[in-house]
């Protein structure tokens, strides 16, 4: 453990040096990095300011000073959006703030250009590969998982996602639930759960439960965001719907699937599922697969 935070802190102390993240005025720009970063996060289309402060998870006393900087300098402003909730506040770029993000973003490039630039085409590649991981495996580190509604805004922003994968994946296509109302309410306590993963105050997963009687639940709804897929948030996502079950007194707990979600296949599969004869009437379904969650779960592969 001591290497290993060794090398994390080394890590950190270089990447902040090597961006430039220390000095007083970042890119050369007369400010600090977060404020280009909070310009970055308003973007062309504004942003409301609770959306803000849970993406770039600040505190709100100093969101609210930091804000204010940019409205004395005449890069943002903030108002009343014109409809909803009277208290939330929208933030957007003023024509000087779109000049200076434009500033930003070619600076930036030039930064991103300056770091692989040195380096031969191998070692570059290396370079880039190597972010991406890191990036992927960052994300996965700052997963919290959480009970929310499935009627609410990132559990819909995720089911939309999944919906629109099952039907470029699915051989014939997928049709998504008519009965949207009723399906989201058959995850609502007490006899059912919706959890979300999120990550650095966005989305990136789902998984629903629902309780069948009899001691038995079904999982349904499990996905994650592609580009996240491989770093454990499944394994994670499936232990935390689980713990939800055993919660409602679920003795054994099932699933469906189809062909074409190899991953899922392999998920279940390395997570002490076994394959059952067909317990719905599910149209996709090719696979059915139960657990039961009185037998202490063996080590799993993370």
């Amino acid at each position: 453990m001591a290497s290993t935070l060794a090398t994390v802190r080394s890590f950190n102390r270089t990447v902040t040096q090597r961006l430039g993240v220390l000095n007083e005025k970042y890119l050369g720009r007369a400010a600090p990095l977060v404020e280009s970063r909070l310009l970055f996060e308003v973007g062309t289309h504004g942003v409301l300011v609770r959306d803000l402060r849970a993406r770039m998870a600040l505190d709100s006393g100093f969101l609210s000073r930091l804000l204010r900087a940019l409205e004395a300098k005449r890069l943002v402003r903030t108002t009343r959006p014109p409809a909803g909730d009277a208290r939330t506040r929208l933030v957007q770029l003023t024509v000087k703030g779109r000049r200076e993000l434009r500033r930003i973003d070619g600076l930036s490039d030039a930064l991103a250009k300056s770091l692989v630039s040195p380096l031969s085409k191998y070692q570059a590649d290396r370079l880039v590969t190597a972010m991406g991981e890191v990036d992927r495996l960052l994300h996965a580190s700052a997963v919290e998982i959480t009970e929310t509604a499935a009627a609410g805004p990132e559990a819909q922003w995720c089911l939309k996602r999944y919906y629109d994968e099952l039907a470029v994946r699915f051989p014939d296509g997928f049709r998504r639930p008519a009965r949207t109302i009723a399906t989201t309410r058959e995850f609502a306590p007490p006899t059912g759960r919706f959890l979300v993963a999120q990550s650095l105050g966005n989305p990136v997963g789902c998984g629903a439960l629902r309780h069948l009687g009899e001691g038995v639940g079904e999982i349904k709804r499990m996905w994650v965001l592609p580009e996240l897929r491989g770093t454990g948030i499944s394994r994670r996502l499936l232990a935390a719907i689980e713990h939800s079950a055993r919660d409602l007194k679920v003795r054994t707990i099932r699933l469906d699937t189809n062909d074409s979600l190899v991953e899922a296949l392999q998920l279940y599969r390395s997570s002490g599922y076994h394959e059952i004869a067909r317990y719905n009437d599910n149209p996709y379904a090719q696979h059915w697969f139960e657990k039961d969650l009185d037998v202490p779960a063996a080590t799993m592969r993370s």
